[in-house]
């Protein structure tokens, strides 16, 4: 809480600087040339003294709020993409800026949620992330438009809005040369029914990588089933009932992986030494309590959320031009996050 009885002018005589020097420290004011030391003086000035600057004429003066809407399908009521959130909150208020949240369903309507997205506006929110579970294309209401608004995990049907989405092919190639690294040269792919863009990415990625290290990616085993537990298992059973059954799985994600494992410890497969599995997701919950730990790849959900929220205000203050980062979504990195899942096959 700031002190009610300090004014910019103390700040400004603490700092040894004019009033307006210190305004535009405070607020941030993208063209004033301020020198960085002076810009630290000023700031520890004000944060010695307890000045903070009057949020009512902030509001008035710059016809901004200092909230920022999250449109939420799913992600705060699932714990691993709730790092989404945290990444947006975290970085929001690093810049002044308070988050306020509507969580919705991904299955919910269209109407529904330009209903969400109107009670946003009614409270002047300054701009909306558009945050979803699952990385996908999705139909957004067309009232996200009155506002700078970033998708998070996800990309319009139109592609004509900000978006960060994670590098799916990147991480497949990385699960997949994780068990190739290990000697693996049969390695088979559980997959997911559903036809979105992470489905599609990580197969094209699986074949890919197996093409490139010189084996048939074509023909290597495939097999799809719901991403879950069950489905994981279902997939599990059938593949490594195969003659020649694979040595290394790659499963669509940390559910399915541990499906994976059940399939596996009914068969009499030991893992690592029987069987090497990697996952997707790095569901902490799953990934690290899994016995033995389940090597994956980490989707960059605190990342996405931070840089979001970042973008977003940048877009916000005019300090980037939104409708030209829309062009193309960003991309963030996928690495592996290795535990004891994976070893050399057994010759």
């Amino acid at each position: 809480m700031g002190n009610k009885n300090v004014g910019i002018k103390d700040v400004a005589a603490a700092a040894g600087v004019s009033v307006t020097t210190v305004s535009h420290v405070l607020n941030d004011v993208s063209y004033a040339r301020v020198s960085a030391e002076t810009r630290n003086k000023v700031r520890s000035a004000a944060e010695q003294l307890g000045y903070g600057p009057n949020r009512l004429a902030q509001a008035l003066r710059t016809q901004r709020t200092g909230m920022l809407g999250l449109v939420s399908e799913d992600i705060a009521t699932t714990p691993h993409a709730g790092r989404i959130i945290l990444g947006a909150d975290e970085a929001a208020k690093a810049r002044g800026y308070n988050l306020m949240i509507i969580n919705t369903s991904g299955s919910a309507s269209l109407e529904s949620r330009q209903a969400d997205v109107a009670a946003l506006l009614d409270r002047r929110v300054d701009g909306i992330l558009y945050a979803t579970m699952d990385h996908r294309n999705v139909e957004l209401p067309d009232n996200l438009g009155n506002v700078p608004s970033v998708l998070v995990d996800s990309v319009a049907a139109g592609g004509n809005i900000t978006a960060v989405i994670p590098d799916e092919e990147g991480g497949a190639r990385a699960a997949v040369r994780a068990l190739l690294d290990a000697g693996h040269t049969r390695v088979g792919f559980i997959n997911n029914t559903v036809d979105v863009p992470s489905t599609r990415q990580r197969l094209r990625a699986f074949r890919a990588t197996l093409t490139e290290a010189g084996l048939d990616g074509d023909a290597a085993p495939v097999e799809t089933e719901t991403a879950g537990v069950p489905g994981g298992y279902e997939a599990a059973r059938r593949m490594l009932a195969r003659e020649r059954r694979p040595t290394g799985l790659f499963c669509y994600n940390d559910e399915m992986a541990m499906g994976a494992y059940r399939a596996a410890a009914e068969l009499g497969l030991a893992i690592p030494a029987d069987l090497s599995i990697v996952g997707f997701d790095d569901q902490e919950l799953i990934a690290a309590n899994l016995h033995p730990g389940l090597t994956t790849v980490a989707l960059p959900h605190y990342g996405m959320g931070a840089w979001a929220a970042e973008q977003l205000i940048n877009g916000i203050e005019g300090k980037v031009d939104l409708s030209r980062t829309a062009l193309s979504p960003t991309i963030l990195g996928c690495p592996v996050v290795t535990r004891d899942s994976v070893a050399a096959p057994r010759h």
